[in-house]
């Protein structure tokens, strides 16, 4: 069935479409969950809401709340990056003094300031790799 607009032309095709792309999906390998958010949902705030455990250790009581200024919501997103926001000035300065960061610059993101525009994977609370083979590189 398709929808005519006043001036003649098809809209059905479009609204379809529009039906058929559902909301992103976002896959926490660490916790084997999924979930369905909007898409341009905050990952941070989406992670939290579904009850993900993004900050290790003290981090759970001791984090900046989303300023994007502690660094310890990071994650890794192993699959679907280009389906995020591009990094910021502060996410780049602040990932670049982390350990965590050394061997994941493509992966590495702050949860706080990742904007989910599809379908990602995510590892939540990555280890540090200090002597992995691209620590001293």
């Amino acid at each position: 069935m398709e929808a005519f607009a006043r001036d003649g032309y098809s809209i059905g095709k479009f609204l379809s479409a529009h039906r058929e792309n559902p909301m992103p999906t976002i896959t926490f390998a660490t916790e084997k969950k999924e979930i369905q958010v909007p898409e341009g949902a905050n990952l941070r705030k989406e992670a939290l809401a579904a009850g993900v455990a993004l900050y290790p250790g003290i981090h759970k009581i001791a984090n900046c709340h989303g300023m994007g200024s502690c660094g310890s919501c990071r994650v890794l997103i192993t699959k679907g990056m280009e389906n995020t926001n591009p990094k910021g000035m502060l996410e780049k300065a602040r990932l670049g003094v982390s350990m965590a960061y050394i061997g994941n610059e493509e992966t590495m993101r702050l949860a706080c300031k990742t904007k989910v525009n599809g379908d990602i994977t995510v590892t939540t609370c990555p280890p540090v790799n200090m002597f992995g083979e691209n620590f001293f590189s």
